[in-house]
């Protein structure tokens, strides 16, 4: 599905897709959906070669989540501010300098619909990573070019 959207902005096949996966740390790292950051990784890696691996969570996540996200391979952005706003402008960012091909997100928060849209606007496909099917957002699903639901993997 992926690379047929690529292939209608005028993807490179002759590269992989540059693909950064953007984590919504306390909407998707919850007790109640058993999210394993491994397959957060996997799930955007299936759309192509990771160029960012961002987890972002506010100040009161524990040292040793961070210890374990960062084992993984993920950058940790901890932020005093709003996890959301971080993300969306690190996004943003992301997209607007053009080194991307496939942007995901993984959270079930409907805010990071905009940043999505804003994405595909700009020729970036995009790709919706739910913690679980009662995490999934309908929203953020409708918005991006594919989705991805954690517990039917």
């Amino acid at each position: 599905m992926l690379r047929r959207v690529l292939d209608r902005f005028g993807g490179d096949r002759e590269r992989p897709d540059r693909v950064a996966v953007l984590v919504d740390g306390p909407n998707v790292l919850r007790g109640e959906f058993d999210v394993d950051l491994d397959d957060v990784r996997a799930s955007a890696e299936r759309a192509g070669q990771l160029v960012a691996k961002r987890l972002y969570l506010d100040e009161h996540a524990t040292p040793g989540l961070i210890q374990a996200a960062e084992a993984r391979g993920f950058e940790v952005v901890v932020t005093s501010g709003d996890v959301d706003v971080k993300l969306a402008i690190d996004g943003t960012e992301l997209v607007a300098d053009g080194d991307l091909d496939v942007l995901a997100v993984a959270s079930r928060d409907t805010d990071f619909k905009p940043l999505l849209e804003a994405a595909a606007r700009n020729g970036v496909c995009t790709l919706a990573i739910a913690p679980g099917e009662h995490g999934r957002s309908d929203a953020l699903r409708n918005a991006a070019h594919d989705a991805v639901v954690l517990t039917e993997q």
